[in-house]
């Protein structure tokens, strides 16, 4: 049988089937002699032990198409980062973040905005003209007036999706609601482990359908850079490609540099003003940063 890993614990391995559901499984004795660990995500073969308790063995990890380090997870096809439009106003600098942090591991990113239905349309505008500039597909949606749903399952379907964004801005509800009021059979888990149900230590897939999973993390009020250098910062903000060969400087830094092509397109309008500042204050973090 072949199913996905959707949760991993104390050397047990949940493997979703559909249509089967959720086996408690144990790992081969060989992936630790090649040295080779399941991860959330992988998709696997699995045999089944006993079916009545839903038990098996995992005996092949099947080729993984992508791995992130920071959620570790595999097979991941996209990051869905959701922020509230208002109430509270998004923080933009940790919007920033996010996208650096999954720009650096090449994953593809959809920005979502929740509490569409109070914001202006003024607000709505800024915020779409600014990450779409970026690369970034931008949705507006309200899990209160279940609004924008249809438009967001349409990015989620058939893809594993990691979703991420600090706590407060309605990311359970929109959850929720994708989940049509169920959620994935995750109780006989939390019984095993003695853990409670709505844990959110672990990493952990839920199941959709139509081979849709979505991945949900803690709430995050920082994130920190510090594993990267200031030089690589640039990189990670796509939108300043097409400008730096204009910069007279090799390595040119964007800030203070005479003659700059990052900064000319800036004054030109044609690079988010936001996103510039986010990245001149990221860009100093980094170069005060302590070496050890």
């Amino acid at each position: 049988m072949q199913g996905k890993i959707v949760k991993g614990i104390a050397g047990f391995y949940y493997v979703h089937i559909e249509n089967a559901g959720i086996y408690e499984c144990k790992a081969r004795g060989v992936f630790r002699k090649d040295n080779r660990k399941p991860l959330v995500g992988d998709d696997v073969e699995m045999e089944v032990l006993e079916e009545t308790e839903k038990k098996g063995n995992i005996t092949e990890l099947l080729t993984r198409k992508s791995e992130l380090i920071r959620p570790a997870v595999a097979n991941v096809d996209q990051a869905l980062i959701i922020f509230s439009i208002t109430k509270p106003a998004p923080s933009l600098n940790l919007l920033d973040r996010f996208l650096v942090m999954m720009q650096r591991q090449e994953l593809p990113c959809v920005v979502c905005f929740n509490k569409q239905d109070i914001a202006t349309e003024e607000e709505k505008a800024e915020l779409r003209d600014t990450y779409e500039k970026c690369g970034c597909k931008v949705l507006f949606v309200s899990a209160r007036r279940k609004e924008g749903l249809e438009d967001l399952w349409e990015v989620l379907h058939g893809k594993t999706t990691t979703v991420a964004g600090p706590s407060g801005v309605g990311k359970s509800s929109l959850i929720n609601e994708l989940q049509g009021g169920t959620v994935m059979e995750t109780g006989s888990i939390s019984e095993k482990i003695e853990r409670g149900k709505h844990t959110t230590r672990h990493s952990e897939l839920l199941f959709l359908g139509e081979g849709t999973y979505i991945m949900d993390t803690p709430g995050f009020s920082s994130l920190s850079l510090f594993d990267m250098e200031k030089e690589d910062l640039s990189e990670c903000y796509p939108e300043f490609a097409e400008y730096i060969d204009n910069c007279r400087f090799r390595g040119c830094a964007h800030i203070s540099e005479p003659v700059c092509g990052v900064k000319q397109a800036l004054e030109a309008g044609k690079i988010s003003k936001i996103r510039y500042e986010n990245y001149t204050l990221l860009y100093e973090e980094l170069k005060s940063k302590k070496k050890w």
